[in-house]
């Protein structure tokens, strides 16, 4: 059968979830559409995403195959079976049961396999690389978000087993876990903190405890949507001392007072930059990505001068900046002062001529040191890789030379000495001890 998997992050690991248990029960699993069977994981996010999404079922379903639709869309039935009456099955976010019966009842009976020791969870990533989901939904109301309405409030995951997991995923031959969810410094607050016993020992049921238990055992681990609480401060020494990455995704989405309380966002920018600020004073190495969000209704050229002088005062290190979106069932889009496409697009240029020269001044901290780099592939004749300042996908690669025949060594950690950058990679050369070679 074939999987679609569309989306975010958390979406991915709902699909791999998916892959896992249909992989169990004996089903062979291929990422597209080629199949006759195929369970595309919708997205829901915005309106790109969600056309996105209802093109995709629409190009399957004109094929004559049969389709099982999940994820985000699956909240509005309606709306789906209405567009494709043709439609036997769909469900919701992280409901993963009815999709595993819909391809039961589609395709013979398979019989289940054992999983293979070790084995944590497919996975639709590189295999050295895993997302670990610590939670559920939103408890924010962000004007511009219809997450909460898609996948409703947070709902954290139980401390031990995010362990076991995390344990698995490393026994599995996982080098790096980033931890993801809506709101990662959120965690356990649902649970009230609760007590829990791991290995003998009581741990209150948050996002510090969570973050020493895993990175405890030995893989690198990233934090992605992290906002910045005063809580969070405690997250810093442990990446000082090297429990955590270096990294924090931080998404701040302004900088104006004005637009963050139509956002409805739950931190000032000012409090943010006191934040960053000592942050760094505590890690000085820290790195620190963020998005952001031009043309929302009401912002005018001076929100956005705000915008440019946060980004100044802030130095991140990455940022990513969209143009603001309506989608339907947002709050948002009852807000007056609609702004024109080309001035979003305007805004969005703007922004992304700045952080770029920000981000190169950044980068060019790290010529003249040695970096530790993760190997995510290679040529005939050169390395690429991430840092611990680099997430997959999303920020900059390593580049790394060398005059040596190199054995394929994705998955795997080398030095390397960097020599120079440009506003978003680093270039360097192989420390040759560190690579195995023919």
């Amino acid at each position: 059968m074939g999987l679609v998997s569309l989306g975010c992050p958390k979406a991915l690991v709902d699909s791999e979830h998916i892959a896992t248990r249909l992989l169990d029960l004996g089903y062979e699993v291929e990422e597209g559409d080629e199949s006759e069977v195929v369970v595309v994981n919708t997205c829901g996010f915005i309106d790109a995403a969600k056309e996105e999404s209802l093109a995709t079922i629409a190009s399957v379903l004109d094929q004559g195959k049969k389709v099982v639709v999940t994820g985000c869309m699956g909240s509005a039935q309606n709306e789906l079976r209405t567009a494709f009456p043709e439609l036997d099955f769909v469900s919701g976010p992280a409901d993963l049961a009815p999709v595993v019966t819909a391809v039961q009842s589609y395709l013979p009976q398979h019989e289940p396999l054992a999983p293979l020791p070790g084995e944590a969870r497919a996975r639709l990533t590189a295999d050295h690389f895993a997302y670990l989901k610590i939670s559920e939904g939103c408890n924010h109301k962000c004007s511009f978000c219809i997450i909460p309405s898609m996948r409703g409030k947070l709902r954290s995951r139980p401390l031990p087993d995010v362990v076991d997991e995390a344990r698995g995923l490393i026994a599995d031959g996982v080098k790096e876990i980033a931890l993801i969810a809506q709101d990662l410094s959120a965690y356990g607050l649902d649970r009230k903190y609760e007590a829990c016993t791991i290995n003998g020992q009581s741990y209150r049921s948050d996002i510090l405890s969570l973050c020493e238990l895993v990175g405890e055992l030995g893989a690198w681990v990233r934090l992605h949507y992290v906002y910045p609480y005063p809580h969070v401060d405690q997250l810093i020494p442990l990446m000082r001392d090297g429990l955590l990455l270096p990294y924090l995704d931080v998404p701040l989405q302004h900088a104006s007072p004005k637009i963050l309380k139509a956002m409805r966002r739950p931190a000032a920018a000012e409090k943010a930059l006191e934040r960053i600020r000592a942050w760094r004073e505590i890690c000085p190495d820290l790195a620190i990505r963020s998005t952001f969000i031009v043309g929302f209704p009401g912002e005018t050229d001076e929100d956005v001068g705000l915008l440019l002088d946060f980004l100044e005062q802030a130095q991140l290190d990455r940022a990513g900046c969209f143009t603001y979106s309506a989608v339907t069932g947002a709050r948002a889009n009852a807000l007056a002062g609609p702004v024109d496409e080309q001035d979003k697009l305007d805004r969005q240029e703007r922004v992304y001529e700045l952080q770029n020269e920000i981000s190169r001044r950044r980068l060019k901290r790290h010529a003249g040191r040695r970096l530790r780099v993760l190997v995510d592939g290679s040529t005939p004749d050169r390395l690429v890789g991430r840092s611990m300042y680099d997430a997959p996908d999303i920020d900059g690669l390593v580049h790394i030379r060398s005059s040596q025949p190199l054995m394929p060594a994705e998955g795997e950690f080398v030095w390397v000495d960097v020599t120079d950058s440009d506003d978003h990679d680093l270039y360097g050369d192989l420390v040759a001890e560190e690579i195995q070679v023919r």
